[in-house]
């Protein structure tokens, strides 16, 4: 039978042959497979030793009638029955199959293993001179190996009831008294019933361990492709090296760590093919020497690309087939910088938040009391230190502001966000609202091109969000008309965004790769917080913001000056009111 899997591929622990489906699914399919394939063998080989045999009676009793003379001249009705047995066992063979159209085993051997009784039974009366017995054993062991215990032993039952018989019959129409040819035939008789019962044991007990090592195969493959999946998603890079240096297997991360690309480092290769990679041959020399490794650091010093820090740890695999192999586990330390860089800022917020809730309350006292002050004090030089006093005391309180919003926004459950707000009538409000505090006029240019949009974002956080970009925006931006734009846009079936923009001068390289990290400035009075505070926000909400240098605004003809540019991508929902009709459609997109 024709085998319907895909073809093999290279694993880490082996090669083996990826089923469809599921786990169960494919075991399943498999043990099924296999199982059909050894019937269909058996009853293959079967059906051809039949015609086989069939044609070797048939050619031996045409020679004989062909030059043989008197008794040793077969008859024509012998001839006859060899002919229509031997034209029955290739036509069974030729045209038979093992399985029938649903799949079931077809009944067909049922009824070649009568035709040989028959055959037999009309052959063996007809002359003496030849032993048909070859017929029945072929009979038995088909009905051992193919059916079930119960047909095997019935089938050796009428085997021997036809060959005592045929032995009754002889005695009776030669009247001779030969008790040797009864017990010749009881004998035969005998050994059939356990030749049956024999071959059927032996069987079934085959039956058994092939199932039971199919199983295990089976959970082993399935075990080698869990492996394979976890070696393959792990974070950290794993390579297998031999004695020779040559890498058997390589992860996608260690290839990463090594800048080995897939297009063009082979899937096998060898750590001598490039010089960066010296250190980790010698590590994998000491292993084989030495046995397994403790952490060591090492330093790739690639060409095209920066160097890599890596954490390097080995184990050797047990000698099998008389070579082992050294498992080397590596670590970029950059990542581990960052995780515990994330971790140290993750304390720094909660220690800043706890910090900013014990300065809030005494600020407000010296607020206050600067207040009370003022109002006492006529001279004009104490005047001067009280309003000192009240615009340090309002900076500080700015800055714990932000540091409460960063942990406000940290701790909130992004999940549970899911407003929609109309993006244009909420931006044209708070833009009109920091407009007037700060008196813009005609220094700001709205532009709204989103109308009828919904996103997802909170209404108070995009004012935030809004109001910490034009006071950034403000700051380096020139007096100028439209130096300051706020634009949005939605083209069909795409996100939503927005655009603040403002033709101040280019952001240094160092500064752009900084802008979003918490307590970085390049204004020394302020908190460093805005920008951070503003990527917290938009990815609460399922947004994203980026930075850009480009001209003037996107769509704008006067392009004579270059700007900064902050965009805003949100997430886009479908009306309140029609939910339930434009969901579909938001899907299919």
């Amino acid at each position: 039978m024709q085998s319907t899997f895909p073809p093999s591929r290279h694993s880490w622990f082996g090669d083996f042959t990826p089923r469809d489906g599921g786990g169960s699914t494919a075991a399943a399919v498999e043990a099924d497979g296999q199982q059909h394939s050894d019937f269909a063998r058996l009853w293959t080989n079967f059906m051809s030793a039949r015609a086989l045999l069939g044609l070797a009676i048939l050619s031996m009793h045409a020679l004989a009638a062909w030059d043989g003379h008197g008794a040793q001249r077969p008859s024509m009705l012998l001839l006859w029955f060899c002919l229509a047995y031997a034209t029955a066992t290739v036509l069974a063979r030729t045209f038979g199959r093992p399985y029938d159209a649903n799949g079931r085993p077809d009944r067909l051997w049922l009824v070649a293993l009568a035709l040989d009784l028959l055959f037999f039974v009309l052959a063996q009366a007809q002359t003496t001179n030849v032993n048909y017995a070859p017929i029945l054993v072929l009979s038995v062991l088909m009905a051992a190996l193919l059916g079930s215990r119960l047909i095997a032993l019935g089938a050796a039952a009428l085997a021997a009831l036809a060959v005592l018989g045929l032995a009754l019959w002889d005695m009776s129409h030669t009247a001779r008294n030969d008790s040797h040819q009864l017990v010749q035939a009881g004998l035969m008789g005998a050994a059939l019933l356990v030749l049956a019962l024999l071959a059927n044991q032996i069987a079934l007990r085959l039956a058994r361990e092939e199932k039971v090592a199919r199983k295990n195969r089976i959970e082993a493959q399935v075990q080698g492709m869990v492996n394979d999946m976890v070696v393959e998603a792990l974070p950290d890079g794993v390579l297998v090296v031999d004695a020779a240096g040559v890498v058997r297997t390589a992860n996608p991360a260690a290839r990463a760590m090594l800048s080995a690309d897939n297009e063009v480092t082979a899937h096998t290769f060898s750590l001598d093919d490039n010089s960066a990679w010296t250190p980790l041959a010698h590590i994998a020399q000491q292993t084989f020497l030495s046995g397994s490794l403790e952490a060591s650091e090492v330093i790739l010093h690639n060409e095209a690309q920066a160097s890599s820090r890596l954490k390097v740890r080995t184990q050797r695999t047990p000698a099998i087939g008389g070579a082992s192999l050294c498992v080397m586990f590596m670590q970029d330390q950059r990542e581990m910088e960052a995780r515990l860089r994330t971790e140290k800022l993750a304390a720094m917020g909660r220690m800043s938040a706890a910090v900013a809730h014990e300065i809030r309350n005494p600020l407000a006292a010296i607020t206050q009391a600067n207040a009370l002050l003022a109002e006492e004090l006529q001279e004009s030089e104490l005047g001067t230190l009280t309003g000192m006093v009240q615009q340090n005391a309002q900076r500080l309180g700015r800055i714990v502001d932000d540091v409460l919003d960063v942990a406000r926004a940290q701790g909130s459950d992004s999940s549970e966000v899911r407003e929609a707000m109309l993006l244009d009538e909420h931006v044209r409000a708070f833009c009109d609202e920091w407009a007037a505090q700060h008196g813009c006029g005609e220094r700001l240019r709205v532009q709204l091109q989103a109308e009828g949009a919904y996103v997802q974002f909170a209404p108070e956080h995009l004012r935030r969000v809004l109001v910490n970009l034009l006071d950034n925006a403000a700051r380096y931006a020139t007096r100028g008309a439209a130096a300051l734009q706020v634009v949005t846009r939605a083209a069909r079936h795409t996100a939503v965004t927005l655009l603040v923009w403002s033709d101040g001068p280019p952001l240094e390289a160092g500064v752009q790769r900084h802008l979003f990290e918490p307590f970085f400035s390049s204004e020394s009075r302020s908190s460093g917080l805005g920008l951070f505070l503003c990527r917290e926000l938009c990815e609460r909400h399922g947004a994203a913001i980026s930075y850009e240098r480009m001209s003037r605004s996107k769509g704008e003809d006067d392009s004579s000056s270059g700007g900064n540019g902050f965009y805003i991508s949100f997430r886009r929902l479908p009306a309140p009111g029609a939910a339930h009709h434009e969901a579909p459609q938001e899907q299919s997109t």
